[in-house]
């Protein structure tokens, strides 16, 4: 059976945007999902208590080449991180739902 977290009673757990940014998950969303794209997740950090919000998204949609990183702030083992992470789950995916990462339903004609 599947499991859908929305359906249960239980409360949502939920991660500060400060650890969702120090596991490497921004970094990785941004590089392979949005830069592509021409947009940027942006995380802004309070100076004075360093506490980290989602500030929104940033978009270049029409800049034909997207965003980038610049090379000093790419980190390999932010993206060893998120990959990590990936593959902890991969195997029970697979043999609980038959793929790793969700398929889109076709449509009935």
């Amino acid at each position: 059976m599947r499991k859908n977290r929305a359906d249960k009673s239980e409360e949502i757990k939920r991660m500060p945007v400060k650890e969702f940014r120090a596991l490497g998950l921004v970094q990785e969303i941004n590089r392979r999902v949005l830069h592509p794209c021409g947009l940027a997740l942006e995380v802004i950090v309070d100076k004075d208590t360093g506490q980290e919000t989602f500030g929104g998204v940033w978009d270049y949609r029409d800049d034909p080449e997207g965003l980038v990183f610049g090379d000093d702030n790419l980190s390999l083992e932010k993206a060893e991180s998120v990959a990590k992470m990936v593959d902890e789950h991969r195997a029970v995916r697979k043999e609980q739902f038959g793929w790793v990462v969700q398929p889109i339903p076709k449509e009935e004609e």
